[in-house]
């Protein structure tokens, strides 16, 4: 069965950083690409940033650039969102979702349905101080 699982949310202070993970089972890594998406009370969702298959290309959106970081490790299918010097605006419940009709090397941070057809149930993550 096909599954994505965030995990490591949790409350922060601005300037904090913290790692989100999403454990994939049921498919190889290698076979998709990984997007993060984020969506706040009252907004839609957005796009975060994404992996390709094989890692080989990452991409960012212009608010996390910088401070953002996504990496893929293979062998324990997991992706990875390194989340440093957090803002409040940051604050939002992130998800994370596999794209089978990418090509090798692309990766989109669109919101996508007919592309990201399978979602985790994600992970709260808050900025405060």
């Amino acid at each position: 069965q096909l599954q994505l699982v965030e995990s490591g949310g949790g409350l922060v202070q601005p300037g904090g950083s913290l790692r989100l993970s999403c454990a994939t089972s049921g498919f190889a890594l290698r076979s998709s690409a990984i997007g993060w998406f984020r969506q706040a009370p009252g907004k839609e969702r957005e796009g975060v940033s994404c992996i390709s298959r094989h890692g080989s290309v990452t991409y960012y959106a212009d608010s996390v650039t910088g401070r953002f970081t996504i990496s893929g490790d293979n062998a324990k299918t997991t992706v990875y969102l390194q989340m440093n010097n957090l803002k409040p605006e940051d604050t939002a419940h992130y998800y994370c979702a596999a794209d089978f009709t990418s090509s090798p090397g692309t990766c989109t941070i669109l919101h996508d349905k007919r592309r990201y057809a399978y979602w985790g149930q994600g992970t709260q993550v808050t900025v405060s101080s």
